[in-house]
């Protein structure tokens, strides 16, 4: 049975999803064995299965691949979601403001100045981050991720910058800890202590 998922991403972002002579859409199709269709006048994408396709996720992840894209991310940092253990999440601004003027004040305390805040939660949670329209799109492991969209959150709440840098500092030095006690001591289905 054919699976298929619609989304609409922006009409300026269409472009950026086929990729020079159709290279991204084509390596997207070829990766996840699905079809891609694209309406150029709205910005439908339609996502469709194949009889060759074998990851029965393979359409939701193309169709997050899309997504992603249209949501600002660049070809490469979106197929990133290729791997199962990452994931997107976008955060509506309109959920924080209501003018235009709110949301572009809003923009700005995620970004920072010359992007230094924005960079600052990718580096320290190991995830990408991009502000478009009125989204915030997260892309990462899910510790992670949970991690850059709760300082995001608090930095859409009113939080100074300092206030996130030092909580971001804290769960970045917890998450290695956690890390490396798992590299020490693995917990499989095998353990009973």
């Amino acid at each position: 049975m054919k699976a298929d998922s619609r989304i609409r991403i922006p009409k300026t972002r269409i472009a950026v999803l086929i990729g020079p002579n159709g290279e991204i859409k084509r390596e997207l199709e070829k990766i996840t064995q699905t079809v891609i269709t694209i309406d150029s006048a709205d910005g439908l994408v339609v996502v469709e299965s194949t009889e060759e396709t074998k990851d029965p996720l393979a359409v939701w992840k193309a169709r997050d691949i899309a997504q992603a894209i249209g949501r600002g991310f660049s070809p490469q940092r979106a197929f990133a979601l290729l791997d199962d253990d990452v994931y997107l999440r976008l955060i509506n601004l309109e959920e924080f403001g209501s003018t235009p003027n709110q949301i572009r004040r809003l923009k700005g305390r995620v970004i920072g100045q010359g992007g230094k805040t924005r960079r600052n939660i990718e580096e320290l949670t190991e995830t990408f981050v991009t502000v478009m329209g009125n989204t915030i799109g997260v892309i990462g492991e899910v510790e992670n991720q949970q991690v850059a969209v709760n300082a995001i959150v608090r930095l859409l709440r009113g939080a100074e910058h300092s206030t996130i840098n030092r909580y971001l500092n804290t769960q970045r030095r917890q998450m290695k800890r956690r890390k490396a006690l798992e590299l020490w001591h693995p917990i499989g289905p095998d353990d009973t202590d």
